[in-house]
């Protein structure tokens, strides 16, 4: 059975279209994976750290505001989800993404917010960092990155 027969289509077609079909889809199939300083990985990470910020209770305005983050870091939004927590007003959330995700929880009584944004391909998960201290006003933000899903040295050579 081919691809997207699998996938419950095109399994009416005549089989020379169904192989035509399938073989299309798998000559466009991209990885999205990263080539960048001598090194293959699957995408940046960023943990942040939002302290001494405000304006953590509102789902609404976070939700916005992580949609302008993705796009401005170059990522094609598929859906969102936020959740506000009572009593303490805090917000978790998440952005998926084409390119990954970015997600949230707050944590109003403490005046901080943890953000992860994680994408692959062209996107910059940076651009995301100056959008989104537009709407906290962090006093503090830290910042780690990590680069997933590394492509060892002898299974690249390998691919």
């Amino acid at each position: 059975m081919n691809a997207l027969a699998q996938l419950g289509m095109v399994s009416e077609l005549p089989r020379d279209i169904q192989n035509s079909a399938a073989h299309f889809v798998e000559d466009e199939r991209k990885d999205y994976f990263i080539e960048r300083d001598g090194e293959r990985f699957a995408g940046n990470h960023l943990l942040i750290d939002f302290w001494d910020a405000r304006n953590l209770d509102d789902p609404m305005r976070i939700d916005e505001t992580l949609c302008e983050a993705a796009v401005a870091a170059g990522a094609t939004i598929l859906h969102s989800h936020f959740h506000h927590f009572t009593p303490n007003g805090g917000v978790s959330g998440v952005i998926v993404l084409a390119e990954s995700h970015i997600s949230i929880h707050t944590w109003p009584e403490r005046n901080y917010a943890a953000v992860d944004v994680f994408m692959c391909g062209v996107c910059d998960p940076n651009l995301s960092i100056p959008v989104m201290q537009r709407l906290f006003q962090a006093g503090r933000v830290e910042v780690d990155a990590v680069r997933r899903g590394r492509v060892q040295e002898k299974a690249a050579q390998a691919a």
